[in-house]
């Protein structure tokens, strides 16, 4: 039998479980993992459903569609095991795209990375596991910005790239490539937010004596380091600890806060709800 994973979000109203559920019997649909949220303060409802299906769901998708229409739902209907092409932006900071290839390798990450762009060149990074995937080189200047942000996207078009993931890509992305990306860009941001926002956050951190630092993982908006927040980690550190130890330290929380947060998209267990996300663990 086939596996695969409905996400399922709408205004919350009597009758929507057992609409999905009646659905799914009526097409061989074996519930096999459901999780859902009602959010009282703003009436929506979430849901993830984990379904076996032995015939294929053409038949189910073609029923669903009615009920979709009668509850105003938002879904999706993928296959568990199908893997997800993506696309990683990254600039002189490597330990990110570093651990995200070697999850991909291991099958830790069930995705195909289909690209890897930078505004910098190959040389400039200390990682390996690269090689084998198309690099492009996007030099980017204040003149060049649009033009280099045109041909990101016709990457993203030609490889089918369904994820974008800024990997400590040190560019301000434009409004309108933002929104562009909406929903299908993930971004780490080396602080917990928010707080320290802007340029050496770490730095920051050492200057008013916290005790611990963070990383955040959250979807790209327009509004800079504001978008949905997915994951978070952080690290106690104390009075001895120098502006470099947090950074090292900080390396490590980017990168497991960054692979969590990949993860949970790649296995739709997060959902969208207003500025925040519904995140199902």
């Amino acid at each position: 039998m086939g596996q695969f994973i409905l996400t399922v979000s709408c205004r919350n109203t009597v009758g929507i479980v057992a609409a999905i559920a009646t659905r799914l019997a009526a097409n061989g649909g074996d519930i096999r993992q459901a999780q859902q949220f009602d959010d009282e303060e703003t009436g929506s409802f979430f849901a993830r459903i984990a379904v076996a299906m032995q015939d294929g769901t053409a038949a189910f998708e073609e029923g669903f569609s009615e009920d979709a229409s009668r509850f105003d739902l938002k879904w999706t209907l993928r296959p568990a095991d199908r893997k997800r092409k993506v696309l990683i932006l990254v600039s002189k900071f490597d330990h990110c795209l570093g651990d995200l290839l070697y999850r991909m390798r291991i099958g830790e990450l069930n995705m195909e990375c289909v690209g890897i762009v930078s505004n910098h060149p190959a040389s400039a990074l200390n990682v390996t596991q690269h090689h084998g995937i198309p690099y492009h080189h996007f030099p980017i200047s204040r003149d060049t910005k649009t033009e280099q942000e045109e041909r990101i996207k016709r990457v993203i078009t030609e490889t089918g790239a369904e994820l974008v993931i800024l990997a400590r890509y040190m560019q301000v992305l434009s409004d309108g490539f933002s929104a562009y990306l909406s929903g299908r860009c993930i971004n780490i941001h080396h602080s917990f937010l928010p707080g320290f926002k802007g340029a050496k956050p770490y730095h920051q951190a050492h200057e008013r004596g916290v005790k611990m630092i963070g990383a955040t993982a959250h979807y790209v908006t327009g509004d800079l380091d504001e978008g949905p927040i997915i994951s978070q980690d952080v690290e106690h550190v104390t009075h001895a600890d120098t502006p470099d130890d947090l950074v090292s330290k900080g390396r490590d929380i980017e990168r497991r806060v960054l692979a969590r947060a990949v993860a949970y998209h790649l296995e739709d267990r997060v959902l969208i709800n207003g500025r925040k996300t519904v995140v199902f663990t």
